[in-house]
């Protein structure tokens, strides 16, 4: 049967390659929603080479120039809450959801709640929500499915064997531009320079996140709920060549690996297709053009969103939802030019060190707390001198 696909964030870079990888698999695999936030042009510019049955911004006056521009014949949804019933459409049963930040969380519930299979781009769903989108997905029979190239790495090699026999898994990271960087160095980069990832190439704020190893320390958080291992079991090691894209090892010692090129359509492909196999447009490995592949441990004094991350993995509740919304603020103020790239970590550290954790909260109560970091964020920013950082 034809396997129907709602994009959630099809302008963004997930979303471009998911109409590739989506392209290529026709007609076994068909595009019918997509959605963005306000990028109208190149909105409908994807509207018409994809002509979806359903096509939905979330920026309302960005939605009426869509509808005025397009000419093509599609339905176009506005609002934040069209998220929310693309994602419930009987139509549609695989979810991919890529879009940046809190705003796609209701709509990853909702794709919970209707049972659907949920590809999972974006590392907020279940690093704000992971226990409520855990129990949501159980409940209502729903699939989780990673996409994120390290969580698909492991989660291909686990199926050499059983959960309970899993030791640990291994997440590895290039180290980004700064992998070689002292401290001092690293504290006063400039945006040019963390934009300037050596293997990858991403939007500005996963970039930056990558800069920081901020990305691997949200990953340890969707790991715990992704895989049920408690942080005891996750590790990170360092490695350049963005070939091994994560391990697994296992109770008798074999440590299964899955290697793959720097590219993100093959695990989005795996995700779209599991539990099967297919051809598809992902590029192949070149196993005698590789030469050297080389993993070392990170340094948690330099890398401190690591430390935090695992910090924040092991205390759970609401401390996660804090983590990443005061990251997120810090990392827009940084690539505004209005804080040095340092300062990241400390607007976080303090923001943890502010908050009183809180368990079994709501998606209402959970984002609250995320509003509270944003605004515990920004007032530390209105109160640090204003100084302009080259960029």
């Amino acid at each position: 049967m034809r396997k129907k696909v709602a994009i959630l964030g099809s302008t963004g870079s997930i979303g471009r390659n998911a109409v590739e990888v989506i392209g290529a698999l026709s007609p076994a695999f068909e595009v019918v929603a997509i959605s963005a936030h306000s990028k109208t042009t190149q909105f409908c510019e994807q509207i018409q080479a994809v002509r979806p049955k359903y096509a939905a911004m979330t920026d309302p006056d960005a939605a009426r120039d869509c509808r005025r521009l397009n000419n093509v014949d599609v339905e176009i949804l506005a609002g934040p809450d069209s998220l929310v019933e693309i994602a419930s459409m009987d139509e549609v049963d695989i979810v991919l959801c890529a879009v940046v930040g809190a705003a796609g969380l209701p709509a990853a519930l909702a794709a919970a709640k209707a049972g659907k299979t949920l590809a999972i781009a974006n590392k907020e769903p279940l690093v704000i929500a992971g226990e409520l989108l855990t129990e949501t997905a159980r409940q209502h029979g729903a699939t989780l499915l990673p996409v994120d190239s390290e969580h698909s790495a492991v989660f291909q090699a686990m199926q050499a064997g059983n959960p309970a026999e899993v030791d640990k898994i291994i997440l590895t990271g290039s180290g980004g531009p700064f992998r070689t960087a002292d401290i001092e160095q690293m504290r006063r980069a400039t945006v040019r320079q963390a934009l300037n990832h050596p293997t990858w190439t991403m939007g500005p704020k996963i970039t930056v996140d990558s800069a920081s190893m901020m990305n691997k320390a949200l990953e340890i958080i969707e790991a715990v709920w992704l895989f049920g291992l408690s942080v005891e079991k996750i590790d990170i090691l360092i490695h350049p060549e963005s070939i091994v894209h994560s391990m697994v090892e296992f109770v008798d010692g074999s440590v299964i690996a899955q290697l793959g090129t720097p590219d993100m359509k093959l695990p989005i492909q795996y995700a779209l297709t599991y539990p099967e196999r297919v051809r598809g447009n992902c590029d192949r490995l070149r196993l005698d053009q590789l030469g050297r592949l080389t993993f070392q441990p990170p340094d948690m004094r330099k890398f401190r969103a690591l430390a935090l991350g695992f910090e924040a993995a092991r205390s759970g509740g609401s401390v996660p939802v804090v983590f990443n919304a005061a990251n997120e603020a810090a990392v827009e103020a940084f690539l505004a030019g209005r804080i040095a790239f340092g300062k990241i970590v400390d607007l976080i550290e303090h923001c943890l060190d502010t908050h009183t954790n809180q368990t079994r909260l709501s998606l209402e109560e959970l984002l609250e707390v995320d509003n509270w970091a944003r605004r515990e964020t920004t007032r530390q920013l209105a109160m640090s001198p204003r100084t302009v950082i080259q960029k």
